[in-house]
C-alpha cells in the first residue's frame, strides 16, 4: 500500500471512530481534563496572560460540549433510557458549570477568586464526567441508541459552534466595558 492510501485509510478509520457519539463526548472530556491539569501547572507560574488564554479555551470547549449534549445527546438519551433523575441531574450540573463559566468570563485572571473558580469548575466537570461515563453512557449503549448517527450530528454541530463562538469570544483578560457596549 502506498503512503497516500495509508493516509487516506487512517483518516477514514479515525473519522468512523469519531462518529460514535460516546467516543466524541469522551474525547472532549479527556481534552478538558488535560486543560485543567495544564491550568494547575500554570497557576504556579503566575503568568496571567497564559492563564487567561487557557481559561478562555476551557470555557469555550465546555460551552460547545454542553451545548451539543443539551441539543443532541441528552434529548436522545432521555427518550431512550429510563432514568429521569440522572438526566435532570446532568442538566443541573450543566447549569452550575455555565454559571461559573459566566463568572470567569466577567473576571480578570488577577482577581482573587479567579483560580478558585477555575478549580471548582474543574471539580464540577470531573464529577459530571464520572456520572456521564459511569452511568449515562452505559445506559445509552444498552438502550441501543444510534450512536453513529448522533455522533455525526454532534460533530457537525460542534464545528459550527466552534466557528461561531470563537469569533464572538473575547479573551478573559480583555478590558471589560462594564455597563456599556464595546461594539
Amino acid at each position: 500500500m502506498d503512503k497516500a492510501s495509508t493516509s487516506t485509510s487512517a483518516r477514514k478509520a479515525a473519522k468512523s471512530q469519531l462518529q460514535d457519539a460516546i467516543a466524541i463526548l469522551s474525547a472532549d472530556h479527556r481534552k478538558v481534563e488535560a486543560m485543567f491539569e495544564q491550568y494547575e501547572e500554570l497557576k504556579e507560574s503566575g503568568d496571567s496572560e497564559e492563564k487567561a488564554a487557557l481559561a478562555a479555551q476551557i470555557c469555550l470547549e465546555l460551552t460547545v460540549h454542553a451545548k451539543v449534549e443539551e441539543e443532541i445527546f441528552y434529548p436522545a438519551a432521555r427518550e431512550a433510557i429510563d432514568d429521569e433523575d440522572l438526566m435532570d441531574e446532568a442538566e443541573v450540573e450543566h447549569a452550575s458549570a455555565k454559571d461559573l463559566i459566566a463568572q470567569l468570563s466577567e473576571s480578570d485572571p488577577e482577581d482573587d477568586l479567579f483560580d478558585a473558580k477555575v478549580k471548582v469548575l474543574g471539580e464540577y466537570i470531573n464529577h459530571h464526567v464520572e456520572e456521564e461515563e459511569g452511568e449515562m453512557f452505559a445506559k445509552a449503549k444498552k438502550a441501543k441508541l444510534d450512536l453513529a448517527a448522533l455522533g455525526e450530528e454532534i460533530e457537525a454541530r460542534k464545528e459550527a459552534l466552534m466557528a461561531e463562538l470563537a469569533e464572538d469570544t473575547e479573551p478573559l483578560d480583555a478590558p471589560k466595558a462594564r455597563g456599556r457596549s464595546s461594539r
